[in-house]
């Protein structure tokens, strides 16, 4: 029992001798970002402020309603919504959605992809993207 605990210690010093790479750490602390301090009025530090990291839980899960008005709207007026755009996603909005998607031979799953967007007109926004490709000259 001495033996194996003695060998045990003496690998631990070993590797941490070695340089061993420490464990990647996936805690709550690691994701947080500290901002620099500042120094208040007084002249005092204040205190660090910690802004919490961007994860798949505090971006974007799913369109505005006004999206969704925009979406609708552009079904609409292709033929493909039956009722009046109402900015909630319903049935119906899926449906028309389906047909859009087969119509235009996209992925048919009756769920707002980018290709769907791009296709009705409502892709990205920003200028850059408006922009034609370069041409290669000769």
């Amino acid at each position: 029992m001495r033996l194996a605990s003695v060998s045990l210690a003496l690998c631990l010093a070993v590797s941490l001798a070695l340089g061993a790479p420490a464990r990647k750490t996936t805690s709550k602390a690691a994701r947080i970002t500290v901002k620099a301090p500042t120094k208040n009025r007084t002249g005092a530090k204040a205190k660090l402020a910690r802004v919490p990291a961007q994860t798949w839980r505090n971006r974007q899960m799913a369109p505005t309603k006004e999206r969704y008005l925009e979406i609708q709207q552009a079904l609409y007026k292709q033929g493909y919504l039956a009722t009046e755009p109402s900015g909630v996603w319903d049935r119906e909005s899926i449906t028309a959605l389906r047909g859009f998607q087969t119509d235009q031979k996209l992925s048919v799953t009756g769920r707002i992809s980018a290709l769907t967007l791009i296709n009705l007109g409502l892709g990205p926004s920003h200028p850059l993207a408006t922009l034609p490709l370069p041409t290669a000259q000769q």
